[in-house]
């Protein structure tokens, strides 16, 4: 008789993404995960290869979570950005991660679709994937600053955000 499963992927990558955001990368190891699942280290090699293989599922997994996060918030770029920060809020050791080489390339090329198709309606089709790139390329690097706590000169950074982002689409619509 075989031994019954006692843990699933995604219930691996679930756990991974709660010890992701309460230690941070270095505490997303193969027996936190096992302990949160309930099962010895060695059993989650069945399913996920390494801890190499495991941060990549669990940077898909943000990925994931943030592109559902943008599809919902439709194709204004205004709203787009606000769900792109709120979520780097909300999660940000999986913000952080998805910008490693874990990330596989196909879950990021999914995360750019909302963006591409908000860019290709201002500045065209042509343009769009330039124009998602700057976006991105600004919006990463604010919200890398601001959870690392770099706005240390005062100021409202809610403002700040909203400041940039609306000289950004002024750009972009010249």
């Amino acid at each position: 008789m075989p031994t019954p499963e006692r843990t699933s992927t995604a219930a691996i990558v679930a756990a991974g993404r709660e010890i992701l955001e309460a230690t941070g990368p270095a505490g997303l190891t193969m027996q936190a995960v096992a302990d949160r699942v309930g099962v010895r280290a060695p059993s989650l090699y069945k399913r996920v290869r390494d801890r190499d293989a495991l941060h990549a599922a669990v940077a898909t997994a943000s990925i994931d979570a943030l592109t559902a996060r943008l599809e919902a918030a439709g194709d204004d770029l205004t709203d787009l950005a606000h769900t792109y920060r709120s979520f780097a809020q909300d999660h940000p050791e999986g913000f952080r991660i998805m910008f490693t080489a874990a990330s596989p390339h196909d879950a990021l090329e999914r995360s750019a679709a909302p963006l591409i198709r908000a860019a290709s309606a201002l500045v065209g089709e042509e343009e769009a994937l330039d124009a998602a790139r700057l976006f991105t390329a600004w919006a990463t690097g604010f919200l890398q600053m601001e959870l690392s706590g770099a706005f240390r000169l005062g100021g409202d950074v809610d403002r700040a955000f909203d400041y940039g982002l609306q000289r950004l689409i002024a750009g972009l619509t010249r």
